[in-house]
């Protein structure tokens, strides 16, 4: 028996772990796949693709961010040409078939929420708390 036995039995117990974790993240994965939310939303994000006048006010609004942002770096952006970015952009939210995905994302966005806690709550960690800093006050 070498020294390094433990270590490597270690090794091996975490690896088969850590494939066990990722074995469940699999399964979620399928599982969220299998919600009607998400089912919804790629229909509706589908639909978003397929649909010819929503994919023009896409473009469009595109376009015209892209200008602004252009426009914003060379000192150049005016009140009228963000009055109209925001046109655009509810244009595009208004029509029917982007409605419906906004609304999609929503819900599957809601749920996907509702699964994060149920994955964080058991670790009872607050990552964004130890990512303050080395020297935390116990």
């Amino acid at each position: 028996m070498s020294v390094d036995a433990p270590e490597t039995e270690g090794a091996e117990d975490a690896a088969t772990g850590i494939e066990e974790v990722a074995e469940l993240g699999r399964e979620l994965g399928a599982a969220i796949g299998d919600l009607e939310e998400y089912r919804v939303f790629e229909a509706k994000s589908e639909a978003v693709e397929n649909d010819e006048d929503v994919q023009r006010k896409m473009d469009a609004f595109e376009e015209k961010r892209r200008e602004l942002m252009l426009a914003r770096q060379t000192g150049e952006a005016t009140h009228e040409d963000m009055t109209e970015l925001k046109q655009l952009q509810q244009e595009l939210h208004s029509a029917p078939t982007m409605a419906e995905f906004l609304s999609a994302r929503e819900a599957l966005v809601e749920c996907l929420e509702t699964v994060n806690e149920a994955v964080s709550e058991p670790l009872a960690v607050d990552f964004g708390e130890e990512a303050g800093g080395c020297c935390q006050d116990e």
